[in-house]
């Protein structure tokens, strides 16, 4: 039910098709009694700048998601970013507070480091390769170095991308081994796709999948649907993966938190959510 007390959270990206977030919010707010929604808003690069401002003028805006293309773009319009968000170079969390500030954090990397631990994959003194150098997989290489891996191998088609974002986390994390330029999967404990490669059918591999050994932990940011190709290639080779759709389920709560809402448990999350591909 939807009434004149109603909260709103924008989920703002483009395209909105592939978007899960409100398929799992919403049925959660219900189960909760919580009297918020979660509303998909298509908005292009150029406009979104101007949006985001307008958005939160709305008085009944509790908050915003923020996806692709625009969390990088984010980091810049915000008055405070929180610490996770600044290594990233990308935001996917924005709030008002009392006096009007925006303040911005980044979950992503988050949600994924869960939910690989979750599935028992150690990340202390673990080697990994991301490949994707945009918003979220800035995200997941910031929380990686948290988590204590040894060594972060990255790899964007826009080389920049990657050497920035290497740069940033030298010198967060002095001590980690961090190489840029190569897309390789050989030798590594845990691979990520953190590009949008699979998002539509006939995409290229991000990587050459014949390289990666039956012993890597793959994981996926896509959610367009459950089973990637890539994801399907990797488990064919014996590989444990991860859906991209984990990632979301495991950081739910830690947003929850940031917007001051109940929280709960990603299981019961998985129970009510209603999505579909």
């Amino acid at each position: 039910m939807i009434n004149g007390n109603t909260e709103i959270i924008a989920h703002i990206g483009f395209p909105t098709h592939a978007f899960k977030a409100p398929m799992i919010y919403n049925p959660w707010f219900e189960k909760a009694g919580v009297n918020a929604i979660v509303v998909p808003m298509g908005c292009q690069a150029q406009d979104y700048p101007d949006f985001l401002r307008a958005v939160f003028k709305l008085a009944n805006i509790r908050g915003a998601l923020i996806t692709m293309p625009h969390k990088v773009t984010t980091v810049g319009l915000l008055d405070e970013v929180f610490p996770t968000a600044a290594i990233a170079g990308s935001c996917n969390a924005v709030r008002r507070t009392a006096d009007g500030r925006l303040q911005g954090d980044m979950f992503d990397g988050e949600g994924f480091v869960r939910g690989v631990l979750r599935k028992g994959l150690t990340l202390k003194g673990a080697r990994a390769l991301v490949v994707g150098s945009g918003g979220v997989g800035s995200a997941i290489a910031a929380s990686l170095a948290a988590a204590g891996v040894a060594a972060l191998s990255l790899f964007d088609v826009h080389g920049p991308s990657a050497q920035g974002l290497g740069e940033r986390l030298r010198q967060h994390y002095p001590a980690l081994d961090v190489v840029t330029g190569s897309n390789d999967p050989a030798g590594f404990d845990l691979v990520v796709n953190a590009t949008p490669m699979g998002m539509n059918e006939g995409d290229a591999m991000p990587m050459d999948v014949s390289r990666i050994d039956s012993a890597t932990f793959v994981g996926e940011v896509v959610m367009k649907t459950e089973m990637t190709a890539f994801l399907g290639a990797a488990q064919a080779r014996g590989c444990q993966v991860q859906v991209g759709s984990d990632m979301l389920f495991e950081q739910i709560p830690a947003y929850l938190e940031f917007f001051g809402f109940p929280s709960t448990t990603p299981n019961v999350l998985r129970s009510i959510a209603r999505l579909s591909y």
